[in-house]
């Protein structure tokens, strides 16, 4: 009878089968990086760390007269180091709520790990997107048209190329009232990408909550809110750095200090889509490096009839972070606005 049951749980929890489900599920919960270049250099090959170049223009060419050397430039170049890392989440379940046929534990816990992974794999990209050296800010008011015609001002096209941006989805209330806002339910079928919900100024719009609420700002001098250890009790002036990260735009470190902004407001990233078609450069404005795609095992625990399933991805989130000024164009742009 034991072994008719331990047979049970071995079809049930099937680390492959359950891996392959989990793949399939974190497509339909991610809303940032479906728009990333996904780079498997790493997958398969010894390191852990990938270097990727860039390089400068040249600029345009010039005149030259019969007979004349031309002038050689040298092409600069700047690399850019990213280090993998792995991203984890586990749950363990008893026999009992295996077998007890109350609900779908099995399901639920692939859905969980999903999600789990999913969201970290967002939360990353959208800290890669929150390193972007070119910023508009727009603070001074709400959400709206005329003002993400002036973000995409920043960018200084010839050209206005295919762009996302990322919005809070407290902000949609009031981008959907906008005049100027196309509703993706107007759209042809198959035009929108991935959990697109509209366009604006020829920039399509996609909410997600990982886009952060600012409602701090760092100031080791003036600051009143000291970042803390964890294994420090928080205070009104003394706050553990998971408490106080999100919602400031500045990395910060154990023994910084913050004060509060004086209004806080949504940093919403502009992606381009495309190759920059006016440089053609093919540096992406978001990749994710790979080195190891989801992974799930489990572990039995006969002293207590459970399994301990555990599910990963080795992966790095990596953002193209130069600005107009030493590349001649720029692959994204921080929108800043107020709270709605």
């Amino acid at each position: 009878m034991a072994d008719t049951i331990l047979t049970k749980l071995a079809d049930l929890i099937d680390p492959e089968v359950m891996a392959d489900m989990i793949s399939a599920k974190i497509p339909d919960k991610i809303r940032v990086a479906p728009f990333a270049k996904v780079d498997d250099t790493l997958a398969g090959v010894p390191g852990d760390t990938i270097t990727v170049p860039s390089y400068g223009y040249i600029g345009d060419a010039e005149d030259v007269a019969e007979g004349v050397d031309v002038d050689i430039d040298k092409m600069s170049t700047k690399d850019k180091k990213y280090k993998i890392k792995k991203a984890m989440k586990g749950v363990g379940l008893t026999d009992e709520a295996v077998l007890s046929g109350y609900g779908n534990p099995v399901g639920e816990a692939n859905a969980q790990l999903a999600l789990s992974i999913a969201a970290k794999i967002d939360n990353d990209c959208m800290e890669a997107l929150q390193g972007a050296t070119l910023v508009y800010d727009g603070t001074a008011a709400a959400i709206k048209y005329s003002g993400v015609v002036d973000a995409i001002d920043v960018f200084n096209e010839e050209i206005n190329s295919d762009k996302v941006m990322f919005i809070n989805p407290k902000q949609m209330a009031t981008l959907r009232k906008d005049a100027d806002f196309i509703s993706a339910d107007k759209y042809q079928a198959g035009v929108a990408v991935t959990g697109e919900i509209g366009k604006i100024a020829n920039t399509r719009v996609v909410a997600s909550r990982k886009v952060p609420s600012i409602e701090y700002e760092k100031d080791n001098s003036t600051g009143t809110i000291e970042i803390v250890a964890d294994s420090t009790t928080e205070t009104a002036t003394k706050k553990h750095l998971a408490t106080i990260q999100p919602h400031c735009a500045t990395a910060l470190i154990v023994g910084d200090k913050v004060k509060a902004a004086a209004a806080a407001y949504y940093a919403c990233p502009i992606v381009k889509l495309n190759e920059d078609s006016e440089t053609e450069d093919d540096v992406p404005a978001l990749t994710i490096y790979r080195k190891r795609n989801i992974n799930v095992e489990t572990e039995r625990k006969p002293r207590n009839r459970s399994t301990e399933i555990t599910a990963d991805e080795i992966l790095r989130c990596g953002s193209d972070q130069r600005s107009q000024s030493c590349a001649g164009k720029v692959q994204k742009v921080i929108r800043r606005q107020r709270n709605a």
